[in-house]
């Protein structure tokens, strides 16, 4: 079923605690509005749209940034003004489907999609709910007023999916000055009728501080590897660069750039465990600004592309083969300055060095090659 998506991402947070307001705070690497937006993407919407405080666009964007089929329109003063600003923004067809979510419930899984959507076919409207677990007390002013039958009761989540046409007719026929809990209640009060569908306990909503941690818990992570490999031809010279650190030497390195291959290994290792393609892909050799260019650059320019994902380095592993120059004597310095490009203990950082015995080029003292090994952590969305 063709549908589009209206992300709610127009309040303040203020609840939430000190701070940027919640949609833009990071989650598991990522910003919470992200997720939401991912996650509707992925799951097949035509469309996304996002309503976000006005003159919020440069955070929105930067959030953003990468995806596409979406765009922001400016909220208003409550939920319901917000939703309204949203739908008349929606440009999909009028007998499709639209899912209207909160940012605030960043951890959507795509099943939740799919049985929201299947319900459709049936109604015109669906809801995922929970039930209701815990006891449920009457509060009398500090202390108990009774018990609250729960029988019947569930908990409401987001997205909540309808038929494009019939919800903005509800949306016009709803008073300018009625609140609304959540626009189920909107189209129910037009006459509408709403099917339940199993919601997902990892949907919470982030009102307060501590649900951040608690969402932090749900999130699951994925530890990824990548192998890098690179090496370089001796030439005339007397400063070798080797891990980010100047080595002075009888011969240097060859190569457009530094010619540094320890970084240039460490580089692919890092672009490679998020398949991102590799050094060449991101610095042309044919292209002249990376002319004699550090490597050191290319190497933050990797770890840069692992955090535009929500990820994290774990650790790293180099290892240097060659005859020459004796890597012992720097191997500290090594650690020290990849441990201070890449954010890492040093107990995280690795640099070993070997010789092939005489054979081969490395052997033949005709170069020096380089293997390293990258573990990368990355942040994985729900998906049941």
């Amino acid at each position: 079923m063709d549908f589009a998506g209206v992300v709610v991402a127009a309040g303040s947070g203020s609840r939430a605690g000190a701070g940027s307001a919640k949609q833009w705070r990071a989650l598991g690497g990522r910003p919470v509005l992200r997720w939401s937006v991912e996650a509707l993407l992925d799951a097949g919407a035509a469309e996304v749209v996002v309503v976000i405080p006005a003159g919020a666009d440069a955070e929105a964007a930067g959030a953003l940034e990468g995806l596409r089929r979406w765009r922001t329109v400016a909220g208003g003063a409550t939920r319901t003004d917000s939703v309204r600003a949203g739908l008349d923004a929606v440009r999909i067809d009028e007998t499709a489907a639209v899912l209207i979510h909160d940012a605030a419930r960043p951890l959507l899984a795509g099943s939740v999609v799919s049985r929201l959507l299947k319900a459709l076919a049936q109604a015109d409207a669906a809801l995922p709910v929970l039930p209701v677990a815990d006891s449920l007390k009457r509060d009398g002013g500090g202390v108990s007023a009774g018990a609250v039958e729960r029988d019947g009761l569930v908990r409401a989540q987001t997205p909540q999916a309808f038929r494009l046409a019939p919800l903005r007719a509800a949306y016009a026929a709803w008073p300018d000055d009625a609140a609304a809990t959540d626009d189920v209640a909107v189209f129910e009060a037009a006459g509408g009728r709403v099917a339940l569908v199993q919601g997902d306990s990892a949907l919470m909503k982030l009102t307060y501080p501590e649900d951040f941690a608690m969402a932090e818990a749900l999130i699951a992570w994925e530890t990824r590897m990548g192998l890098g490999l690179d090496a370089h031809r001796w030439g005339p010279g007397d400063i070798v660069w080797i891990c980010g650190v100047p080595i002075c030497h009888h011969q240097t390195l060859v190569g457009h750039s530094d010619a540094d291959a320890g970084l240039h290994a460490l580089t692919d290792a890092i672009l490679g465990a998020i398949g991102d393609g590799d050094i060449g892909d991101h610095f042309p050799p044919s292209d002249p600004q990376w002319k004699g260019a550090r490597s050191d650059q290319f190497l933050v320019h990797a770890v840069e592309r692992v955090r535009a994902r929500g990820g994290r380095l774990v650790n790293v592993d180099v290892t240097l083969v060659c005859e020459q120059p004796r890597i012992k004597p720097h191997r500290a310095a090594m650690k020290a300055r990849l441990a201070e490009l890449l954010d890492l203990p040093l107990d995280a950082v690795s640099v070993k060095a070997t010789t092939t015995e005489g054979m081969g080029f490395a052997g033949r003292q005709e170069g020096l090659a380089a293997q390293a090994i990258a573990a990368v952590a990355l942040p994985v969305r729900p998906a049941s």
